[in-house]
């Protein structure tokens, strides 16, 4: 008999259940299994000789296996962040509903050559067959001359050739090779400086499992530190998984390592088609790939013997899972690496404290160039009159390329009765709607909720709407009118589609301006962008998150690190209503460590991580009350860990929210604690109404 994971969403039914073993079973091996009323997909996860049970046999098995390494990451997974094996399972397993995908092939048969012989000869002749040239049309001659090949629309005609003997046609399978999009134009294979090639060193000499810092500053040359490493492991027969933050803001580093390794490279990521993620991850399987590259999710790469993991920006939030399990990419690459003595690089001009105190530090202190980093301005705006400074105006009027950052998109953050004083909210979450005046319409960025622009005020039927503030639509469309005829102004956020296509034409473009969100800061290449612009670099720090800092000089210092890449040089302006705080202080003076030092401090007087960990344990109901109680409950079922709480949330998608936090000491005797509290509270039936979310190292 084979012990089955169900993969189900169901927090309190958990498996394992007993089947019937089908033949060859081992652990990893995927099924379609009857449960309750319905056929749902399953993954064997032990082995037994007898049951007290009488069993039934799974419907059929589905190839190939996990690989029994990464069931044992599944229930890791599971204990590690307060989920269930079915549903950490359910991340690792390719969609049960994908097959391959076959085509049509047909080859020319040479004279003489009986055509249900499976090995053609290639490349024929048409004067040279049997049949009489005469008898040939001319779309025929066409169709022979251009073979081998996979049958397209002309199925038709090609099976009338193979009735008369001179083509053979057969079904394989097809790869659907996802499309790899690159930005500019590819690079030469560079000599590698004194500092890449000591750091490529030390990689290669860290010990079996061990987790290493690579901090370079911005240009100084990570990803060719990454491909030099990779290409090292793969001669040695192993395998590796490069992470990048978010899979559409990194062509550059994507077509690298395919210009570098070329089919060996798969890519994993959530923008894939079924079909091409199906086919991506059997070539990893198989073997036929040996480097993958992909957001989170490629960390679940089913690859043999792993020897390296990169994790690229690790400094970047994008890392960390909102779906249950709740799991932080950052940290499952560290298990990998640990389970398969693996090296574990991690890499960032702006590395989280976390990493900065725990890993040993790699550094690449200089542009590979050897230009230095560009000044930066800090300007004051408490007394501009506008959303950019005057000199913001006058140099990107005289810049060649420019990126310019705004951290809220949209074109107006809200909007207001003049009469009445009305704002316009979601009616889902309490939240104001923010307007996008292209789609000619105000939407929630929480649940997606949109209405028409209003033309009055239904309360008290004034015209008098006020717009409040400006994001990146507005931004853009003010700079491509105030600037010169011919400007190009691009923009870059999440309400933008074909992000890839943008950066493509800002890339190729002779000059321009990039307007985005924290997305142009995203670890893009373009040697000749000589002025970066950082608009209310303060807005994060407004916000009530230990991390607040943190991102603030991540944010400033990595956009600042997108210009002067040239010998050209360029040149930094950041504008900020707190000159003085200290995050933009350190940014402003490209000082990482001094302000990691400082972070680290605060961050030990206030017991925040890394010197505690923190969990969150949210629980929602249609209704406050039941919200509220269900938090009650597990803030109750803690004891005695210490916990804060319940705290009242702000409604999200209609649902109302109450919060326990839990700041300890000792991680897995919390992680233990919440997963009982958790358990026992949304077993109880006094709690059905509520729905329970756990989130470990919540960001």
């Amino acid at each position: 008999m084979v012990r089955v994971e169900p993969i189900t969403t169901a927090r309190v039914l958990r498996g394992p259940f007993d089947y019937l073993a089908p033949e060859g079973a081992v652990v990893g091996t995927r099924l379609i299994v009857p449960f309750g009323r319905r056929d749902v997909p399953g993954v064997v996860t032990g082995l037994a000789s007898d049951s007290e049970y009488e069993l039934v046999a799974p419907r059929r098995v589905l190839d190939p296996p996990l690989p029994r390494d990464l069931v044992e990451l599944a229930f890791w997974l599971a204990d590690e962040y307060c989920s269930t094996p079915a549903r950490a399972l359910a991340l690792l397993a390719p969609h049960p509903g994908a097959r391959a995908k076959t085509a049509l092939y047909a080859e020319p048969v040479a004279p003489g050559e009986d055509p249900r012989v499976p090995d053609g000869v290639g490349g024929v002749d048409a004067d040279r067959l049997s049949t009489p040239p005469s008898r040939l049309s001319g779309a025929q001659r066409a169709l022979l001359a251009s073979l081998p090949r996979f049958c397209g629309a002309d199925t038709a005609a090609l099976r009338r050739l193979e009735a008369r003997g001179l083509v053979r046609v057969s079904p394989r399978v097809v790869r659907r090779a996802p499309v790899h999009v690159s930005v500019g134009a590819q690079r030469p294979q560079p000599a590698p400086t004194p500092a890449q090639a000591a750091a490529v060193a030390a990689i290669g000499s860290a010990a079996p499992g061990e987790p290493l810092l690579l901090h370079g500053v911005t240009g100084s040359g990570k990803t060719e530190v990454y491909l030099r490493a990779a290409a090292s492991t793969l001669a040695r027969r192993r395998g590796v998984i490069v992470l990048v933050p978010e899979i559409g803001l990194t062509p550059q580093i994507v077509a690298r390592f395919v210009a570098r390794f070329g089919d060996t490279v798969a890519v994993l990521h959530s923008g894939l088609g079924p079909g091409e993620r199906h086919d991506e991850w059997l070539r990893l399987r198989r073997g036929e790939a040996r480097v993958c590259v992909g957001p989170r999710s490629a960390v679940f790469a089913p690859l043999d013997d792993l020897g390296l993991v990169v994790v690229d920006e690790e400094h970047d939030a994008s890392y960390k899972q909102e779906g249950d399990p709740r799991y932080d990419a950052r940290e499952v690459a560290a298990f990998r690496a640990r389970q398969a003595g693996a090296v574990l690089v991690a890499g960032s001009a702006t590395p989280r404290p976390e990493s900065f105190s725990r890993l040993r530090r790699i550094r690449l202190p200089a542009r590979v160039d050897g230009q230095s980093l560009p000044p930066v301005e800090v300007l004051d705006m408490r007394c501009a009159p506008r959303a950019l400074h005057p000199r913001v105006h006058e140099a990107l009027a005289s810049a060649r390329k420019a990126i310019v950052l705004l951290n809220r998109r949209g074109w107006s953050n809200f909007l207001t009765c003049r009469s009445c004083g009305r704002t316009w909210g979601c009616p889902n979450c309490d939240v104001t709607l923010v307007l996008h005046r292209a789609e000619a319409a105000v939407s929630c960025h929480h649940c997606g909720h949109r209405e028409r622009v209003p033309g009055s005020c239904p309360d008290c039927g004034s015209t008098s709407i006020a717009r409040h503030g400006t994001g990146t639509e507005r931004l853009a469309d003010d700079l491509g009118r105030a600037l010169p005829a011919g400007a190009a102004v691009f923009r870059l956020d999440a309400d933008i589609s074909h992000a890839a296509g943008v950066l493509r034409a800002f890339g190729t473009a002779p000059s321009g301006i990039l307007v985005g969100t924290q997305m142009v800061a995203k670890g893009h290449d373009f040697p000749d962008v000589d002025l970066a612009v950082v608009v209310d670099a303060d807005a994060t720090l407004r916000f009530p998150d230990f991390r607040a800092e943190e991102r603030t000089f991540a944010l400033v210092a990595q956009l600042a690190g997108r210009a002067g890449r040239s010998s050209a040089g360029g040149r930094v302006m950041v504008q900020t209503l707190v000159p003085g705080a200290e995050a933009i202080r350190f940014a402003a003076a490209h000082d990482a460590e001094g302000f990691l030092a400082s972070e680290l401090e605060r961050r030990e007087a206030l017991r925040y991580p890394p010197f505690s960990t923190l969990i969150r344990i949210v629980c929602s109901a249609e209704e406050a009350a039941p919200a509220h109680a269900a938090a009650q409950a597990v803030h109750d079922r803690l004891a005695p860990q210490p916990a804060l709480g319940p705290a009242a949330l702000f409604r999200l998608r209609g649902r109302e929210r109450a919060q326990v936090v839990v700041k300890a000491t000792d991680r897995r005797a919390a992680i233990d604690r919440v997963r009982f509290a958790v358990e026992a509270a949304s077993a109880d039936k006094a709690h059905r109404a509520a729905t329970f979310s756990v989130d470990v190292d919540p960001q």
